[in-house]
């Protein structure tokens, strides 16, 4: 590797790392693909949702050969506590016709698919490399350099897609030390159950498929959120928590999915099941405000490497995919001019403005500190509209009025008509 001077280097191979790829090799750039991994997907863990969308520009036929599991027809919303829930979803036949939204995808098998797509293009991917850090000079990225002996790497641009933890982020200084409070481990098991087991207790057939996310009570205040999804011969079933409150609570992970599986909304739904595979994988929350520097002379940060991820609406592969084919279009712009400077390189910056992916990280930016300090949100509210359902919705002689009044009445005692207004406000000025 170290007598060749590549195009372009990029470090991981993941979403954004492949995005790019695919497109730079399409364009006959000569690029190369380092991934510390045994192979693309081997460190790569996601809840499993895939935005079909963001495939534009780079697989024209997708889902057409992808191994995707199933299109998603139903969403719903649980918010639960422990002993029920209180949830609204959203099932549409629109959802049920092709091109579908989105999917249900296994990324060990997914991201072997696009790492062969890259490397039909013409990109190489070396596995199994670490890289350490990038090769400066005279204050300019040049290449990068890995665990390898004789492994540095020279190349006209650095794209840095190398993950929540981006060693290469860290070094060019772009980033400093993640915070606990902006960091969530997620855990996840991928439990085996027949198709046609999932398909009776989810109401769906053929490729129909069900996401179900929940938060609330049953994780005692703490900003966490669980998900349950539907794949054609399994689920996966799962729980991020921010990294400080899974400290301070004293919380194990592996206690906390027990837990969930034994929710009663939950048992049912995958009783039977096999579990088949456990992962765990760190989540940058920070969003918007935890976004680092973007570019520098020769080198673009992509996805999770730049906190591209949007909790709210579970989306982070497609935020990805998008980056990495915008890194990979500025790329091609710049070495029509033969210049990689930062200023030449900016270009992705104004690109990630213009789509959607800054505006949705913007859209949210005040919502991660909002539910750090108003943790009521995620615990008393959840709580309360449980207790609320049960009551009006338990016949026992006792009127309508009185049970009105009697809910009422807990939720100023729990909460307080003042902070009750005080709360939506924030909500509002948060997500408005």
């Amino acid at each position: 590797m170290s007598d060749i001077k590549y195009d372009v280097a990029i470090v991981g191979a993941g979403p954004a790392g492949l995005s790019a790829a695919i497109v730079l090799a399409k364009a006959g750039v000569n690029v190369i693909v380092v991934e510390r991994g045994r192979f693309p997907g081997a460190k790569n863990v996601m809840g499993g949702v895939f935005y079909t969308d963001c495939m534009k520009g780079i697989v024209e036929e997708f889902p057409n050969g992808a191994p995707v599991e199933r299109h998603i027809i139903e969403q719903r919303m649980w918010m639960i506590d422990d002993e029920s829930y209180v949830g609204f979803g959203h099932k549409n036949a629109k959802f049920d016709k092709e091109p579908y939204n989105c999917h249900t995808v296994l990324r060990a098998q997914f991201d072997k698919w696009l790492a062969k797509q890259a490397t039909d293009a013409g990109a190489l991917i070396v596995n199994k490399t670490v890289v350490t850090e990038p090769i400066m000079e005279d204050g300019k990225v040049v290449g990068i350099k890995t665990g390898r002996p004789e492994g540095d790497i020279k190349a006209n641009c650095v794209i840095v897609a190398d993950g929540v933890n981006s060693l290469m982020a860290k070094s060019l200084g772009f980033r400093a030390k993640l915070k606990k409070e902006s960091v969530a481990l997620a855990v996840k098991e991928i439990i085996g159950l027949d198709e046609k087991v999932i398909n009776d207790r989810f109401n769906v057939t053929g490729s129909q498929g069900v996401t179900i996310e929940m938060t609330g009570s049953l994780f005692k205040g703490a900003e966490a959120m669980a998900f349950l999804y539907t794949n054609k011969k399994s689920v996966s079933l799962g729980v991020g928590m921010i990294i400080e409150d899974m400290m301070k609570h004293n919380i194990n992970p592996n206690e906390l999915i027990e837990s969930l599986k034994k929710h009663p909304a939950i048992s049912p739904l995958i009783a039977g099941g096999e579990t088949k595979e456990y992962l765990a994988h760190m989540i940058p929350e920070g969003g918007y405000n935890d976004m680092p520097q973007l570019v520098g002379d020769g080198v673009m940060i992509t996805g999770d490497a730049a906190t591209m991820v949007n909790a709210v609406h579970r989306e982070g592969s497609n935020l990805a995919i998008t980056s990495g084919k915008l890194a990979a279009q500025t790329y091609l712009e710049a070495a029509e001019e033969g210049d990689f400077s930062s200023a030449a390189l900016s270009s992705y910056i104004d690109k990630l403005q213009e789509s959607f992916v800054m505006s949705d990280l913007k859209k949210y930016k005040a919502l991660p500190k909002l539910l750090q300090k108003n943790r009521q949100l995620l615990d008393k509210y959840p709580k309360l509209m449980n207790d609320a359902a049960f009551e009006l919705l338990t016949v026992d002689g006792i009127s309508k009025q009185e049970k009105q009044k009697h809910i009422w009445k807990n939720m100023k005692q729990q909460i307080g008509f003042t902070n009750m207004l005080k709360d939506l406000y924030k909500i509002w000025r948060s997500v408005g």
